[in-house]
């Protein structure tokens, strides 16, 4: 896993070209610190940049930007493909010639014999681009479960990308700010695609691919995502039999490394049996690491000793503390590549992964949201039955003196995002207004055209909350602040649930077993044979850090000079414990960036 850069503008000198990728590379030098490589075409215009953080083929053969094929094709790479093996013994048997160990050559060699039906082979998290010379074409390409973040901007003839927002502020180009982006912050919790906080800078939505052609300095953008299949699993034992094959199959193939590999063992049920696959498949000298608090009432070390207990290897506890935040803030802040109000957890794993000596961890990320492990699963019945309620009725909820009911406002949208902003949103429009100083009517009309797609219409049930969960939540949040807190210390972090083929395998399952009346227990029928119950006989408590008390003794959160209007009313709210910590972060990001 590494991080890319790139530019394709005929308008602009090779030098300066070269510099501004430079320049993109060093500023994301921390999630690729084992090397950096340029590749350039001057003719078209074309500087390509890479940083790299080395993990399949350690060799110097392994560098980037790769090319193949006497030099045709030329990739710059960011993630991992994890049946690049199984990939190349058959490239190999139809006469595809490898001389290095890594998946990025596969990535080549694939593209070289499929075209772009290679895209849809691949299984894995990977964000990249592909310049071919013979067609005179590039390709930007992301996976479909958009666990690795490509952003591209296609302003004034020609084509800027990177892995970061912080990249394109490097260059000698000038991006405006998003003028929007702190709406869509404050509703939804995180910036979600394709939007970011520059104008004209676009997140390429998961499963697409761009595709620039060089000589008709044009584009478009394709999806290469599988539509949904009618359901083929009606059994409860065959379902449960699928999961479990899928998922081992799935860990097996995430600890493929020439590094060393570990585990995040929060004690819940998804990194319990994320963890217990990994021992099964390593058999020995497994490394686990969990994060525990003085607070008791956040600590789950007691059900992390359960499973640290029964795997052959190594478990290391770290004792997390609010002065451990305090000393860190400032660096917390400077990772966030956008504004999200989580990721502080994210950090400190990544931060004491990095301290075990790990390049890369395995996460349980994902199965709450393909499995029903949220209890917005519950909630689905309940929007059903207010949106039978007259739209007048739903707007005038927003004047509910209770935040949670004022949310009820949102299901008054004809756009489904209501239905998300209901579940999840963060922040009323009414607040939104205030806060920011602007017309509520503004706020209601960016969020009621929200482009949300048509495949979410043709769901219902448990599996549209699965839709929202995973493409909403899930992908421009958790997936989000994973990537650039853990690429700050160096180290990647994978996610075996949301495997390409495990989570085929999930929308397969007919609802009603997909989601039995037990919160993932699906996931727990089949893994009952190796999982405690007292790991998933217990209430849920999910990955928490006690900041709620943390952030209440932060000079810089609780620092009224750097709010005014409502968000000082707000402020003083949370000082008095009426607010909850995570939109007083938001606040103090909103002002940070308004002293910018």
């Amino acid at each position: 896993m590494c991080r890319i850069a790139g530019i394709i503008d005929k308008n602009q000198n090779p030098e300066q070209l070269l510099k501004d990728v430079t320049a993109m590379c060093d500023s994301m030098k921390h999630g690729g610190p084992d090397g950096e490589g340029f590749y350039s075409e001057s003719a078209l215009g074309l500087q390509f940049g890479h940083r790299r953080l080395a993990l399949i083929d350690l060799s110097p053969s392994g560098k980037q930007p790769m090319s193949y094929h006497d030099k045709n094709l030329t990739i710059t790479f960011n993630g991992e493909i994890y049946n690049y093996l199984e990939l190349k013994e058959e490239l190999s048997a139809k006469g595809l010639i490898f001389t290095t160990r890594s998946d990025t050559e596969v990535i080549l060699a694939a593209y070289q014999f499929w075209g772009e039906e290679c895209f849809t082979k691949f299984t894995g998290m990977f964000a990249f681009a592909i310049f071919d010379q013979a067609k005179q074409v590039t390709f930007l390409v992301r996976d479909q479960m958009g666990i690795k973040p490509l952003y591209y901007t296609t302003n004034n003839n020609r084509l800027v990308f990177g892995s970061e927002i912080k990249s394109f502020k490097a260059t000698s180009y000038q991006y405006q700010e998003n003028r929007d982006w702190k709406i869509y912050f404050l509703a939804f919790g995180h910036i979600p695609h394709p939007f970011t906080t520059l104008q004209d800078v676009y997140s390429l939505q998961p499963g697409h691919f761009l595709k620039w052609d060089h000589q008709e300095n044009k584009f478009a953008i394709f999806s290469f995502k599988e539509e949904l299949k009618p359901k083929t699993v009606f059994d409860q034992q065959e379902a449960s039999d699928l999961i479990a094959a899928k998922l081992k199959q799935a860990v097996k193939q995430h600890l493929i490394t020439d590094v060393s590999i570990g585990v995040f063992l929060s004690g819940g049920i998804d990194s319990s049996i994320i963890t217990l696959l990994a021992n099964e498949s390593i058999g020995k000298n497994l490394k686990s690491l969990s994060i525990n608090f003085q607070e008791e009432n956040y600590s789950e070390k007691r059900f992390q000793k359960i499973i640290a207990d029964q795997i052959n290897g190594i478990h290391h506890n770290y004792l997390v503390k609010e002065s451990d935040l305090k000393a860190n803030f400032d660096q917390i802040i400077d990772a966030m590549d956008q504004p999200t109000n989580d990721g502080i957890n994210s950090w400190f794993v990544t931060q004491y992964a990095k301290a075990d000596g790990l390049k890369a961890v395995l996460s349980g990320i994902g199965a709450d949201e393909l499995l029903g492990g949220y209890p917005s699963f519950k909630r689905i019945k309940l929007i059903k039955k207010l949106k039978h309620t007259p739209r007048f009725l739903l707007k005038l909820s927003a004047y509910i003196p209770h935040d949670k009911l004022k949310r009820i406002s949102y299901l008054s949208y004809k756009n489904p995002v209501g239905e998300y902003l209901f579940l999840r949103g963060f922040f009323t429009p009414e607040a939104i207004s205030k806060i920011l100083s602007i017309d509520k009517k503004h706020v209601d009309r960016l969020l009621e055209n929200f482009p949300i797609g048509k495949l979410i219409d043709t769901l219902e049930g448990e599996e549209r909350v699965a839709w929202m969960e995973t493409n909403l939540f899930m992908q421009n949040q958790l997936l989000k602040d994973t990537d650039f807190m853990s690429m700050s210390h160096g180290v990647e972090v994978r996610v075996p649930y949301l495997d390409q083929n495990f989570v085929a395998t999930t929308q397969s399952i007919a609802n009603q077993k997909r989601f039995p009346t037990r919160p993932k227990g699906l996931l727990i029928d089949a893994f009952k044979n190796i999982i405690p119950e007292s790991i998933w006989n217990r209430p849920k408590m999910g990955f928490n850090f006690p900041l709620q008390q943390w952030l209440l003794k932060n000079e810089k959160i609780i620092n009224e000079k750097h709010y005014d209007g409502y968000a000082l009313q707000l402020i003083k709210k949370f000082k008095a414990g009426k607010l909850h910590w995570s939109k007083a972060f938001a606040l103090y990001q909103i002002a940070n960036s308004n002293n910018n």
